[in-house]
């Protein structure tokens, strides 16, 4: 709650300086995910908890009077190019008050510098990569971080006995490399050691580096990548009987995964923001809300599994509101 509390008091002095676009009597938000791409899957999922929030909650007071709020969405297509334009075109010009977002750390980088200049304050909600705070005045975030997270994870596989980790990520990618990064050099102070790979965008086939991890002696794979990879990652280690189990990021905690290494012998152990059971009047509401809209159900995935996100994209709507409320303007 103190955490929350100085996010929100942060807000409000940038919002209190910034000119917040109001047009008869609406407040603008924006909603700056991946729609498509590697990380589209995810992104709809974290716009999914904002969408049921603004349903929940349409309005917000300022000054004593009542303002709508719109969501305003930009597709910054899990690229950081493609970010920028996102950033600028699809929302500084549409005149939001406060941008909400990304799923994934590299293109919330990538608008950051798009944001500072305007003077628009951002929440990141799932963007764990230290640089994008680091990197930007106006950013602030909801989530741990990766150092905190790839800590966690590589102390769980030491308590579990792993000796030896094979860690895979994307060539190039800001998220996974970070976080890859933070795991290895923990697993290593903990006398562990670490067998590194990394495969370009758009790959496929994992079956080699599958098996390399079996043919270097690995007792767990580490692999921080995005759900449309894991997902990959998971049926192609059933069909090869790898028998390695995986440690996923917060990127694995998604019902795609579970479908996909449901009724196989793959072993997973994932980091997560939210697991479902923690807050029952969230839950209820949440899945009731997937049920009764079909557009919503698909965008879950085809069923009411609660993703981690959604629970974070719900929670940042609400602070957003209430540095709006706070700064009064």
């Amino acid at each position: 709650m103190k955490k929350v509390l100085a996010l929100v008091v942060a807000l409000v002095l940038v919002l209190s300086f910034t000119t917040v676009a109001m047009a008869e009597d609406t407040v603008k938000i924006g909603v700056f995910e991946p729609a498509s791409g590697d990380s589209g899957a995810g992104g709809k999922k974290e716009m999914l908890g904002m969408q049921y929030a603004n349903q929940e909650t349409p309005t917000v007071e300022i000054g004593g009077e009542t303002y709508k709020v719109e969501l305003v969405y930009s597709d910054n297509g899990s690229d950081s190019a493609k970010a920028v334009s996102a950033a600028s075109k699809s929302l500084v010009s549409d005149g939001v008050s406060i941008v909400l977002g990304s799923y994934g750390s590299g293109v919330s980088m990538a608008g950051g510098d798009v944001f500072a200049a305007a003077g628009i304050p951002a929440i990141g909600i799932s963007c764990t990569n230290p640089n994008v705070t680091l990197l930007c005045d106006y950013y602030w975030r909801i989530c741990f971080l990766d150092p905190f997270q790839g800590s966690v994870m590589a102390n769980f596989a030491a308590e579990k006995g792993c000796k030896k980790a094979y860690v895979l990520t994307m060539l190039g990618e800001d998220y996974g490399n970070g976080l890859g990064y933070y795991f290895t050099d923990a697993f290593q102070k903990l006398g562990g050691e670490v067998v590194s790979e990394t495969f370009p965008e758009g790959t496929s086939d994992f079956s080699a580096y599958l098996n390399n991890a079996v043919k270097a002696g690995c007792d767990v794979i580490f692999a921080p990548v995005s759900i449309a990879y894991s997902t990959q990652l998971v049926s192609q280690a059933a069909s090869l009987n790898v028998g390695i189990p995986f440690l996923g990021s917060d990127t694995w905690d998604d019902n795609m995964v579970l479908q996909a290494a449901k009724g196989t012998s793959v072993q997973a152990f994932v980091s997560t923001f939210y697991a479902e059971g923690g807050n029952k009047t969230f839950d209820d509401g949440i899945k009731a809300y997937i049920n009764g809209n079909a557009d919503a159900k698909t965008t879950n995935g085809g069923d009411d599994t609660i993703s981690a996100v959604t629970a974070m994209g719900y929670d940042a709507y609400y602070v957003a509101l209430e540095a709006i409320k706070a700064a009064g303007s």
